[in-house]
């Protein structure tokens, strides 16, 4: 059966890259449809057939940013042999992220659209689920190491400690947009890693 319609002339993957670009540059409300068509090189038109509204091409768009930026500070999380090994790593791993020199300074989840006009909750509403999930990812690494041995902790310290961990994450971002280098971001971790004897209960000495 013949197909309806043109053929597409453009790669999705590398136009769904051109507008991760944009949209890291300007954040969502910054950006406008119009913007995307020509920094993707594609009609508007085409860009609702192929991705959907500007909410759900940016949707698209941060799973993109998940799989690749994202990436590091997640596998360091899960990847490193202890607890306090695998925050220290997640936050190093997010600092280079951040304070790359190929692209923008902040993290996406982070400030893409902190605020903005009512109709853009759904939004803001979407970025706050996946800053969610990544507090409860850290959450469940304090749960692993509690498990393994490496760490004592409650249940209501568990909580604590991947609040502060969370915050300092989101911190990160906010002092890399603003101007602090790599080094600069280096001395908050250090900071706070030199606070994790003193969350939650009895810590055990752990190796890196």
């Amino acid at each position: 059966m013949a197909t309806r319609g043109r053929p597409r002339t453009f790669d999705p993957d590398v136009v769904l890259r051109q507008a991760l670009d944009l949209f890291w540059r300007r954040g969502y409300e910054g950006t406008s449809l119009s913007d995307l068509a020509q920094a993707m090189g594609i009609a508007s038109a085409s860009i609702y057939a192929c991705f959907g509204s500007k909410a759900d091409l940016f949707r698209q768009v941060m799973q993109l940013y998940g799989a690749t930026a994202g990436a590091p500070p997640r596998r360091a999380l899960n990847e490193r042999p202890s607890a306090r090994a695998a925050i220290h790593a997640m936050l190093r791993a997010t600092a280079d992220q951040i304070s790359r020199p190929d692209a923008p300074h902040y993290c996406m989840l982070i400030l893409a659209a902190p605020t903005g006009a009512v109709e853009n909750h759904e939004v803001r509403e979407f970025l706050a689920d996946i800053r969610r999930s990544q507090f409860t990812a850290i959450k469940d690494r304090l749960v692993r190491g509690v498990a393994d041995g490496d760490l004592t902790a409650s249940d209501a310290d568990i909580d604590a400690i991947a609040r502060y961990y969370a915050t300092v994450v989101q911190g990160l971002s906010v002092q890399a947009r603003d101007g602090a280098t790599r080094a600069e971001l280096e001395t908050v971790i250090t900071c706070a890693m030199a606070a994790w004897d003193g969350l939650g209960s009895a810590q055990r000495t752990s190796t890196f």
